[in-house]
C-alpha cells in the first residue's frame, strides 16, 4: 500500500523573519522611532493604494501634522487638500476624526490595545491589528490581500486564498504566529512582506522566495486557482472617478467655485450632479450661501 508523502512544515517562521530583517524594503514608517501615530497614518494611506504613491504625501503629512492634535486642529478642508490624489478620501476624513479623538481622549498618544484603537472613529479591524502589531509589537494576527495569499499557497496548497473568512483567515494566521509579542509581529510584517513582493499574484518570484522548499503549493505543483473567476473592479466611468474629479477642481482652487466649473468636468449631467450630491452628503463639500461649493471650512 503506497501511503502519501509527509505535509511539507507549513512556514519556517525564523527563516522567514530573518530574511525579513535582511531584505525588508526601508520604508520611512518603518524606521526607529516611528510612533504609532506615524504608523496609523501610514496604514491608513496604504488601504488600496500603492506604496509608491503613499510615500511622499506620508512623509509630507509626518513634517506638517507630527502628532495627532496636530491634525486635528486642522480644518477638513486643509486634511482634504493635503491628501491629493491618494483616492477615497473619506480616509483621510476618518484619520481627521480619530485624530481628534486621540487628542482629547488618549493623551494625544495613539492606543496600543486592539479594543481600544477599534473604539476610533473610522478605525476598522484590519487598521487596529497592523498598528498594535507593527507599532507595539504585540502579538495579533494581521491579515491582509497579501496575507491570505502566502498562507493559502504555502499552508494549503492552493493557488489563491478565495473567499474571506475573518474567522477562518485569523485562526490561518495566528496558528503561525510564536508565543511571544516581538517575534510575532515580526512575523506578520514578514508575511506581509513576502506577499507583496515575491509571493504576488501573477508570476509568483518562487526562486527568490525563503520558505519555497517548505510551500505546500510547491509541492502540490503550483496548481491553479480553481474558484470563480474574480470580478475586476473598474474606475473609468464611475462614480468613484466622477467624485474625483469634482474634487481635484476645489484641491486646485484657492477659495471656493461656481458651478459651471464643476460642470465642466463631466459631461454626464446626471451622475456629476448625484456625485455632487454625494459628496455634500459625505461632508467633503460644503456649499457656500451664494451657491458656490468649497472643500469644508474653506469658505
Amino acid at each position: 500500500m503506497t501511503t502519501s508523502p509527509p505535509r511539507p512544515a507549513p512556514i519556517d517562521g525564523e527563516t522567514l523573519v530573518d530574511w525579513f530583517a535582511a531584505t525588508a524594503r526601508p520604508l520611512p514608517w518603518r524606521a526607529p522611532g516611528v510612533t504609532g501615530w506615524g504608523v496609523l497614518v501610514s496604514e491608513t494611506m496604504l488601504q488600496q493604494t500603492p506604496v509608491n504613491r503613499v510615500l511622499p504625501i506620508w512623509e509630507e503629512w509626518m513634517r506638517r501634522w507630527p502628532r495627532p492634535s496636530d491634525l486635528a486642529a486642522a480644518s477638513q478642508g486643509e486634511v482634504l487638500r493635503a491628501w491629493g490624489k491618494l483616492g477615497y478620501p473619506r480616509r483621510a476624513q476618518r484619520l481627521h476624526q480619530a485624530a481628534a479623538a486621540i487628542a482629547a481622549d488618549h493623551g494625544d498618544v495613539v492606543p496600543a490595545d486592539v479594543d481600544t484603537l477599534l473604539a476610533l472613529p473610522g478605525i476598522g479591524a484590519y487598521t487596529a491589528r497592523a498598528v498594535a502589531a507593527f507599532a507595539y509589537g504585540k502579538r495579533v494576527p494581521v491579515v491582509d490581500t497579501n496575507v491570505r495569499r502566502v498562507v493559502a499557497r504555502a499552508v494549503h496548497g492552493a493557488g489563491d486564498a478565495g473567499p474571506p473568512s475573518t474567522t477562518r483567515d485569523l485562526a490561518d494566521v495566528d496558528a503561525l504566529l510564536p508565543a511571544e509579542d516581538a517575534p510575532a509581529a515580526a512575523l506578520s510584517a514578514a508575511l506581509m512582506e513576502l506577499g507583496q513582493v515575491v509571493c504576488a499574484v501573477r508570476s509568483p518570484a518562487c526562486e527568490r522566495c525563503p520558505i519555497a522548499a517548505d510551500c505546500a503549493w510547491q509541492h502540490a505543483g503550483r496548481p491553479a486557482y480553481a474558484g470563480p473567476p474574480k470580478k475586476v473592479q473598474k474606475f473609468a466611468g464611475t462614480d468613484r472617478q466622477v467624485r474625483g474629479k469634482l474634487l481635484d477642481v476645489l484641491r486646485d482652487s484657492p477659495g471656493p467655485v461656481r458651478r459651471e466649473q464643476l460642470d465642466a468636468v463631466w459631461s454626464d449631467a446626471g451622475q456629476r450632479d448625484r456625485c455632487l450630491d454625494s459628496l455634500l452628503v459625505d461632508g467633503l463639500v460644503e456649499q457656500t450661501d451664494d451657491d458656490r461649493f468649497a472643500l469644508p471650512g474653506e469658505h
